[in-house]
């Protein structure tokens, strides 16, 4: 696989940017398949019911960095100061991030002996293994798997779950659409199960062949029962983690490259 190829990724947003200089920082070149578009909802009657009661809730769970964009930016408008008492817990550091800086939060994150930044993970906290009668908002998008709400429902949590936004597919552009199909790219990046079987439409064999890099073991399986071929596990969704993982494959790629030409020498 020649060196010059780009690392494609598929991060919706400006997370993308963020990615992209990790990667790059990392000695590859990087191109954006842009088949995510993150559209933030219109406040409904349930949304606006939720900011007005937003002090009646014990915890909020915020599973993704654009559901805390637009979480704090309601926020903003109904509560200039933050009610006190309010726990909050977020699926990944990115997101835990974001509400650090616009609200001061201070946030529960997946403990770090889980070793991944999962919904799955998040629940492992002892704060969310008994939860009779307390008020839990949860921020999200539109759709999407429902494990957080159904396990904090049954711990016994009073679940509100906003869908502040909704995810848009899009097809590749045709040149990036034409490198996925021939497998001519170095690693392909991918932090979503949706983007995953988005993206597997446009997968060929070659496609399969190449080295994928997700960030759960979950995806991995996915990837798995998708027919990609070797699927490697980030230590997480943050671009640090996502870009170790490139190099490392990448480098493991050169060299059962080098090693074939060898025994052919």
């Amino acid at each position: 696989m020649a060196a010059g190829l780009p690392v494609l990724i598929c991060r919706p947003g400006e997370r993308a940017a963020a990615l992209a200089a990790a990667i790059e920082a990392a000695g590859f070149a990087v191109a954006n398949l842009e088949v995510m578009a993150l559209e933030a909802l219109p406040e409904s009657p349930a949304m606006r019911q939720a900011w007005l009661d937003f002090d009646h809730y014990h915890k909020v769970v915020v599973v993704s960095p654009f559901a805390a964009e637009c979480l704090c930016q309601a926020l903003d408008r109904y509560w200039p100061q933050l009610p006190l008492g309010t726990a909050w817990y977020a699926v990944g550091a990115a997101t835990a991030e974001v509400l650090h800086e616009r609200l001061g939060a201070r946030v529960h994150l997946p403990p770090a002996t889980a070793g991944e930044d999962t919904s799955e993970a998040l629940l492992q906290l002892a704060s969310l293994r008994a939860l009779d009668g307390q008020r839990v908002l949860l921020a999200a998008g539109e759709g999407g798997r429902t494990l957080l709400a159904d396990s904090l429902a049954a711990r016994g949590a009073r679940v509100t779950r906003l869908a502040l936004y909704r995810r848009r597919l899009l097809p590749p552009p045709p040149a990036l659409r034409e490198c996925l199909v021939r497998g001519d790219y170095r690693a392909l990046v991918v932090s979503s199960g949706e983007l995953l079987e988005h993206l597997a439409r446009w997968c060929t064999k070659a496609t399969l062949s190449q080295p994928l890099i997700v960030s759960s073991r979950r995806l991995a399986t996915l990837a798995g029962d998708l027919g990609f071929r070797t699927p490697v596990v980030a230590a997480g969704a943050t671009p640090a983690a996502l870009a170790g993982a490139v190099a490392a494959a990448c480098s493991q790629e050169d060299a059962d490259v080098d090693q074939d030409d060898l025994e052919k020498g």
